[in-house]
C-alpha cells in the first residue's frame, strides 16, 4: 500500500520565516517543495512515513518514533513562531514495532528518547501541511548499520503498510553533497560534485539497486546526509513499479538539493533488488577468501570454528613455517558489506607464535569489538577480512616524523593507550591519524602524550 514517494532536502532557509529573503536564492528548490507537496495531495495518502537524518541516531539501531503525535519548531532556526503539532499513525507504528521484533531486526520504538520533530522533517512539513494540514505521520530514523540494512528496514515499512491496508505516502528527507562550494560552511571536496551528479542520475532513473553500491568511504568524503534515507525509500518500493519524475536539483548554497518524485504504477515481480545484491556480495566475498593469503584465510577459519562450532581453532598443519616461528602483534579488522565489522589486535605478541595470535585476534575482532554486536553465523558468507603484522614500535618526538601511508601510530599518556593503523581509507593527514590515536586512547588533544610508529605487513 505505498502509493508514492519522494526525494526532498531540508534546508531551513527554505522557509520564508527563516531565510528573510535569502530563499530567494533557491527558487528552484521553493518550487520543487510546493509539486511535490501538490503530488502528494494528488495522491491521497491516509499517512506520511519520514525517514529523517537529523531524527535520534543510532549506530545499531533503527529508531521509530512513538506516541500519538509529536511537537517541535523552528525556534533553532530563529523562528519560533513556526511550530508544528502532528498526530502520528500508531496502529501502524505499533504493526512496524511487532514485524521488527517478531524478525529479529534491530529497529523498533524500544529506545525512543527523543519526542521533538527535527528539522529533517518539519522543513517538507511546511509546504505539505498547506494542502493536507491533517496528515499524520510515522517518522522513522536512519542507523549506523549498513546499506543492505536500510533497505531492509524500507521493506518492513512496506509489509507494515500492506498487513493493515494503509495508503502510505513514504518521503524521504535527505541533503545531497555539503562539500561543493569552496566558501561555503563546509568547503569544497571533488567528492561532493561526483556525489550529486551520480546520486541525481540514480534516482532519476529509478535505479534502486545502484544505491546499495556507493561505497562508504566514498559517501562519507561527500559529506551526505540522505544517502540511508534514500536507501530506505527504495526498500519501501521493493517490488513495485515506479514512474519517476525529476523535478529539480540545486548547490547554490554549497550543499546539494534534490527533488524527484515516484507515482507507483504497479507491481514488478521480478524485481530482486536485495538479494540480487546479496548474491553478488556473498560472490565476491568468496573469489576475496579463494585468493587470500594464509594468513587471511587462517583468520577466516578461525572465525568459521569459533562461531559455527563454539571450538577454538587448533593451528592448523598447512600454516607457513613463519607463522609458527615468529612472534609479532598482530590485528584482525573484519568487513561486511564494506562498513567496518570489527578490529581487534595486539601491539606486541602475547601468544607463542604468529599462528596462535592471528587465531585468538580473529575470534576477538569477531565477537569481542565493544563497538558491534558479535558476528553471526548468517553473516559469515559476506565477510572481508586483513590480517595486519606489526612491526615493532618506535619512539618518535615530532608528527613530521609520521607517514599515514608507511607508519601506524601509538599515543600513550600513563596508563592510557590509542593506536591506529596506517593507511586507512578516509585518513589523509598525519594530524587526523594522531587525533583519532588519541580519541581511542581516551587522551586529550592538550596532554602531554607520547608517540610511537611502526610499520605493518597487511595481508589481504
Amino acid at each position: 500500500m505505498i502509493i508514492g514517494a519522494a526525494v526532498v532536502p531540508h534546508p531551513p532557509m527554505a522557509l520564508p520565516e527563516v531565510g528573510h529573503g535569502e530563499e530567494k536564492i533557491i527558487p528552484a528548490t521553493i518550487d520543487s517543495y510546493q509539486k511535490t507537496a501538490e503530488f502528494i495531495a494528488r495522491c491521497q495518502p491516509e499517512v506520511l512515513i519520514v525517514s529523517s537524518p537529523h531524527a535520534i541516531l543510532y549506530r545499531d539501531y533503527f529508531n521509530v518514533s512513538s506516541g500519538s503525535h509529536a511537537w517541535g519548531s523552528m525556534e533553532s532556526f530563529g523562528a519560533r513562531q513556526v511550530s508544528f503539532d502532528v498526530a502520528y499513525d500508531e496502529e501502524l507504528t505499533e504493526t512496524l514495532d511487532a514485524l521488527l521484533e517478531a524478525a529479529g531486526f534491530p529497529g523498533g520504538t524500544a529506545y525512543d528518547r527523543e519526542k521533538m520533530l527535527d528539522h529533517g522533517v518539519m522543513v517538507p512539513l511546511y509546504y505539505i501541511r498547506k494542502l493536507m494540514p491533517d496528515l499524520p505521520l510515522v517518522r522513522l530514523s536512519l542507523s549506523g548499520l549498513s546499506l543492505n540494512m536500510h533497505y531492509q528496514m524500507g521493506q518492513y515499512v512496506q509489509q507494515a503498510c500492506d498487513q493493515l491496508g494503509r495508503k502510505a505516502f513514504y518521503l524521504a528527507s535527505g541533503d545531497l553533497a555539503h562539500c561543493q562550494k569552496k566558501d561555503g560552511p563546509y568547503g569544497w571536496r571533488k567528492e561532493g560534485e561526483e556525489y550529486d551528479a551520480r546520486i541525481m542520475q540514480d534516482l532519476r532513473d529509478a535505479n534502486f539497486a545502484a544505491l546499495l553500491d556507493y561505497d562508504p568511504a566514498f559517501l562519507e568524503k561527500a559529506m551526505e546526509c540522505g544517502h540511508r534515507s534514500f536507501v530506505m525509500m527504495a526498500g519501501a518500493l521493493d517490488g513495485l513499479q515506479v514512474k519517476p519524475h525529476y523535478l529539480s536539483h540545486e548547490n547554490i548554497t554549497g550543499v546539494g538539493y534534490g527533488f524527484v518524485t515516484y507515482e507507483v504504477t504497479g507491481t514488478a515481480d521480478h524485481q530482486h533488488i536485495l538479494e540480487d545484491h546479496q548474491a553478488e556480495e556473498k560472490k565476491s566475498a568468496a573469489e576475496r577468501l579463494a585468493s587470500a593469503d594464509p594468513y587471511v584465510q587462517l583468520a577466516y577459519r578461525s572465525i568459521v570454528s569459533w562461531i559455527r562450532d563454539g571450538k577454538i581453532l587448533p593451528v592448523p598443519d598447512d600454516v607457513p613455517e613463519e607463522m609458527l616461528t615468529q612472534k609479532a602483534g598482530a590485528f584482525v579488522s573484519i568487513h561486511e558489506h564494506k562498513e567496518l565489522r570489527g578490529c581487534i589486535g595486539t601491539i606486541s605478541p602475547v601468544r607463542q607464535n604468529l599462528a596462535k595470535e592471528i587465531i585468538y585476534n580473529a575470534i576477538s575482532a569477531s565477537t569481542k569489538d565493544p563497538r558491534f554486536n558479535p558476528i553471526t553465523e548468517d553473516e559469515l558468507p559476506y565477510l572481508e577480512i586483513s590480517v595486519d603484522v606489526l612491526g615493532k614500535p618506535e619512539r618518535i618526538l615530532r608528527p613530521e616524523e609520521l607517514d599515514v601511508h608507511k607508519y601506524g601510530v601509538i599515543c600513550t599518556m600513563g596508563g592510557r593507550r590509542g593506536l591506529l593503523l596506517p593507511d586507512l581509507e578516509g585518513v589523509d593527514t598525519v594530524q587526523q591519524q594522531i587525533d583519532i590515536a588519541c580519541r581511542k586512547g581516551g587522551i586529550a588533544p592538550d596532554e602531554p602524550f607520547q608517540m610511537e610508529r611502526f610499520e605493518v605487513v597487511r595481508h589481504v
